[in-house]
């Protein structure tokens, strides 16, 4: 186990790009050692019914369950790296993980190239509020009748408000031929994402974006004269202390034998293995949790003022403010006004992996998984951290079941239609409701009242919604800000 930030001795050195570790190795207090006891036991569902004394499962049941080879978690405990911990394999058959051991962190990415570009903003050799295209040299941002007349900036680019296109990339396996950036720009062969350009009105609409990150990387190649892994090195690994982390597009050979396998939903691993990732601002960061909780701890101290190795404490509150989406300039913001976070979380293939720590206070954790569908499992070990120490967010939401007179239940059961090729099924089951979503497995319901239900596993609530007559007409999903209405069919 590998500790910083105070709690153990850490000597790095970087020879011939690769990094060496001398580490002295300090073992956990024994409080410490309580609290990974307790986060390894204390694994659980998005809701809990009360009294249920079977809602727990350890960390090694569930990691069965979802077919995760491997997973490394690090935690961030009054501003220092409490504990950092590998469990399971780097591979099938392999040796384990530990704390230094590689992950891809996909969207991880985009944060931590966000504080790369608000660096070149502050040395006034990008701005935040210009249109994109006077900051862009060798490819030029087209602009539709979508646009409205109006430019695209660097600010909206990473609050995923410039209405660019294109969700996310699937990186290329191991063999095929990968694009230039601008190809990838123009969604020309042998790129395997359509072009990324304007689909709506710029600043109008929040849609999360990595193309638009896409563009941002361009431009920091453009105004920095560098390329993007020595770039992120110089301004943001190195300064942060990140020494087991690259941007450097496929993994350099004498990296490899650090990095996790990359598996898929069903225990297979990725054909070729890990996919490289043209998209380096976007996707294409290889770290670990140790290194990435250095990232949130610098955060933290910056927007304080008691450590600024990137950003001005100033330039960090920009960072930080919660804007359309609840986003900030690379960043989600979530939590109360008064006690926020900053989070995201990443894919690539056969990678899924989260991060979160509050502004203040200095507490935060970082989950990274060898598989897809780790995410699942990466909430679950967020959940039991935020309950051993006491987060105000992230703890499982906990629930008082009511009994439902079977002739009530019997009327609920039936399939609603979400949208085109989706619906929600809702059956009985041995005297209870279960639902399944297309696609998805079979999942117990409870009831909260007599039109209010949960599907615990996956946190999704619904409330039935009678017509005029009385009759069911439709399920509304997850009441709310984000709610979406299922017809009866």
């Amino acid at each position: 186990m590998r500790l910083g930030c105070g709690r153990g001795l850490v000597l790095a050195f970087w020879w011939a790009g690769v990094p060496a570790l001398v580490a002295q190795t300090v073992a956990p207090s024994a409080e410490t050692q309580r609290h990974i006891e307790r986060v390894e036991a204390g694994l659980v569902p998005p809701v809990i019914v009360k009294g249920d004394t079977h809602a727990a499962h350890t960390l090694q049941e569930r990691m069965a369950a979802t077919h995760v080879p491997g997973i490394s978690i690090a935690v961030i405990h009054h501003g220092q790296i409490e504990w950092a911990r590998g469990f399971g394999v780097m591979k099938v058959g392999g040796s384990p993980v530990t704390a230094d051991t590689l992950f891809q962190a996909g969207s991880i990415s985009k944060p931590v190239a966000a504080l790369a570009a608000l660096r070149l903003v502050q040395e006034g050799k990008l701005s935040l509020d210009a249109d994109v295209n006077t900051e862009l040299k060798s490819w030029k941002l087209p602009y539709g009748p979508e646009a409205k007349g109006k430019t695209v900036t660097l600010r909206e680019l990473l609050t995923h408000t410039g209405g660019t296109t294109v969700h996310g990339f699937p990186g290329y396996a191991a063999g095929e031929p990968v694009p230039t950036l601008v190809q990838v720009l123009n969604g020309e062969k042998p790129a395997n994402t359509p072009a990324i350009r304007v689909e709506t009105e710029p600043g109008t609409k929040w849609n999360y974006s990595g193309g638009g990150i896409t563009i941002m990387q361009l431009m920091m190649i453009e105004a920095s004269g560098e390329a993007f892994p020595k770039l992120l090195h110089d301004t943001v690994l190195a300064p942060i202390g990140m020494t087991h982390s690259t941007y450097q597009q496929p993994l350099p050979k004498d990296w490899r034998a650090m990095a996790a396998t990359p598996y898929e939903h069903d225990g297979k691993p990725v054909v070729g293995g890990a996919h490289t990732y043209p998209e380096m601002a976007a996707a294409g960061l290889w770290t670990t949790p140790t290194d990435l909780a250095k990232y949130a701890i610098e955060v933290e101290r910056s927007l304080a003022g008691e450590a600024n190795h990137v950003l001005s404490k100033e330039m960090t509150a920009q960072m930080l403010t919660r804007g359309m989406g609840d986003w900030g300039l690379g960043v989600e913001i979530g939590g109360s006004q008064a006690d926020p976070y900053f989070t995201h979380g990443g894919v690539d293939e056969g990678f899924e992996s989260i991060f979160a720590a509050y502004e203040q206070g200095g507490e935060g954790a970082v989950v990274m998984t060898n598989a897809q569908g780790g995410e699942e499992l990466a909430q679950e070990v967020m959940r039991s951290i935020a309950t051993e120490y006491g987060w105000p967010d992230f703890q499982p939401k906990v629930v008082t079941a009511v009994t439902m007179d079977p002739k009530i239940v019997a009327e609920y059961v039936g399939t609603y239609e979400v949208g085109p090729n989706f619906d929600i099924v809702i059956a009985l089951k041995d005297g209870h409701l279960v639902a399944s979503a297309t696609g998805q497995s079979e999942e117990e319901v409870i009831a909260e009242s007599a039109t209010k239900f949960l599907v615990p596993a996956v946190g999704a609530e619904f409330e039935f919604v009678p017509d005029a007559q009385g009759k069911v007409a439709y399920l509304v999903l997850n009441p709310g800000a984000r709610s979406m209405k299922a017809m009866k069919k």
